[in-house]
């Protein structure tokens, strides 16, 4: 009896069988093997099958009438498609269908095979694990305002449990937008502090000569414009926490204050004559190496001392591409209801979209891909088409386009010229796009030489180079 089968091969050639229990042992596959339809049929009702590859030339049951009960009966397997013909229009009309992808016999290049099947392993996956994010919700991963069920994340969550209880200056390190505010917040609302004031200043967004003023006050006549006392942020947080963002923007001058306000727990407005005690908890953030900062002069090494009692590091989001759905569905929650919309659902194409995507702008850019994708969405599912250009690539745009016409009104040879365009590029476009740019493997991928592939991308005018530079993967 088989469990869990990952690979289901469906073919009476005994030398293709082995070619696919070489691959799955190498890949370190579990795999059955059916040499009709009728006995694939008894494989998929008894054990859940991951990928299937059939051939098309089966005794009894064709391949293609298997690949329609499999969709017309919801196996979640996914399927991909042994021809020995090739042509396009056996190809075209699998996928529609809804075979993952098709591959060609004889195997000239067996890692060819390797990627279709990883592939289609990796999307079985994908909505599977789609398919348990519907059906929960996202309430049971989400750590005081922040998401994530990654071994990152979660590490980031125990440091922040434990400095919370203490008294602690805590450092928060990250890219932008990774959430370094929510952090500090985080610590606050878990802290004894919880009922005090939380102050929030941006160290970059306030001019310099106006800074030093707004962290510590100033006494009315001190400089022109000072027409009466005025509290600062440190005295308006006394009892309470205060979260310095970009830190690392920090002048000198305000520098040297800073110190003294962590050293003695005072501060002097400017203008005084009289330094008065506060009794704040500092948090700092910022998205700089302030370590080479100190090496290069520009902060002080003993304030940055004074501040990294405890540090906190924020993974980028491209490091925690496991929390890429969860995270998809909180800000798909929190949007639907915000907008009134009943959105419960991604497709599986968007989400890998959005994983494929190399997030420059971390969970604050995710986030706003999902809002605009809950302004432009029609119906209960986001899809492709409300993800923006930067997402998908400009060429998924230009490679719908003419399909979008309608072809009767042209002459049969023109009207199969302009389909047959369109198909080429929406193919090419959209493999490139799963591919991340890279030719090898797209080359693989499509069955072709490397050379050639290139050749048929350059006449279809599809700029692979434009995926390349949004995935960050190198030819090989």
């Amino acid at each position: 009896m088989y469990k869990n089968v990952n690979l289901l091969v469906v073919d009476d050639d005994e030398a293709l069988i082995k070619v696919f229990e070489r691959v799955a042992k190498e890949e370190g596959l579990s795999v059955a093997v059916a040499k009709t339809g009728t006995e694939a049929l008894n494989v998929l009702n008894r054990e859940p099958v991951e990928v299937a590859v059939i051939d098309i030339n089966l005794p009894g049951y064709s391949g293609m009438q298997l690949l329609e009960y499999i969709k017309a009966n919801n196996y979640p397997t996914e399927v991909i498609i042994i021809t020995g013909v090739g042509t396009a229009e056996t190809a075209v009309k699998a996928i529609k269908m809804g075979a993952y992808d098709y591959l060609t016999k004889p195997f000239d290049d067996i890692a060819k095979v390797v990627v279709v099947v990883t592939k289609a392993l990796e999307k079985f996956r994908l909505v599977q694990k789609l398919k348990r994010l519907e059906r929960q919700r996202t309430d049971k991963f989400v750590f005081e305002g922040l998401v994530g069920k990654s071994r990152k994340m979660q590490e980031v969550f125990n440091v922040v449990e434990s400095v919370a209880g203490t008294m602690s200056t805590a450092l928060v390190l990250g890219e932008s937008g990774t959430g370094k505010e929510l952090v500090a917040r985080a610590i606050h609302r878990l802290s004894k502090r919880a009922d005090k004031p939380f102050v929030v200043i941006n160290c970059a967004a306030i001019p310099e000569p106006l800074l030093e003023s707004e962290l510590f006050g100033h006494r009315k006549g001190s400089f022109t414009g000072a027409i009466q006392d005025k509290k600062g942020l440190f005295e308006e947080a006394d009892g309470g926490t205060i979260f310095l963002d970009e830190i690392g923007d920090l002048p000198p001058a305000t520098q040297v204050k800073l110190l003294r306000v962590l050293q003695e727990g005072e501060i002097r407005p400017v203008g005084s004559n009289h330094s008065q005690h506060v009794d704040v908890r500092l948090i700092a953030a910022t998205n700089r190496d302030l370590e080479l900062h100190v090496k290069e002069g520009k902060f002080r090494e003993d304030l940055f001392y004074r501040l990294n009692v405890i540090t906190v590091l924020l993974p980028p989001l491209r490091e925690r591409l496991e929390d890429i759905p969860l995270l998809t569905y909180h800000f798909l929650q929190k949007y639907s209801k915000k907008l009134e919309k009943g959105v419960t659902k991604v497709a599986i194409d968007a989400l890998q979209a959005l994983q494929n995507y190399s997030w420059v702008g971390n969970v604050r850019e995710l986030e706003n891909v999902i809002e605009r994708a809950l302004v432009l969405v029609q119906g209960d599912t986001v899809t492709l088409r409300d993800l923006p250009p930067r997402v998908l690539g400009e060429s998924f745009y230009l490679a719908e386009e003419p399909m979008s016409t309608d072809l009767s009104q042209f002459k049969y040879q023109e009207a199969k010229e302009r389909a047959l365009w369109a198909f080429n590029r929406a193919y090419l476009a959209n493999l490139l796009r799963q591919t991340g740019g890279n030719l090898s493997y797209a080359a693989a991928k499509a069955g072709m030489d490397r050379s050639n592939f290139k050749k048929i991308v350059k006449k279809f005018h599809v700029d692979y180079e434009e995926f390349r530079k949004k995935q960050g993967i190198k030819e090989l």
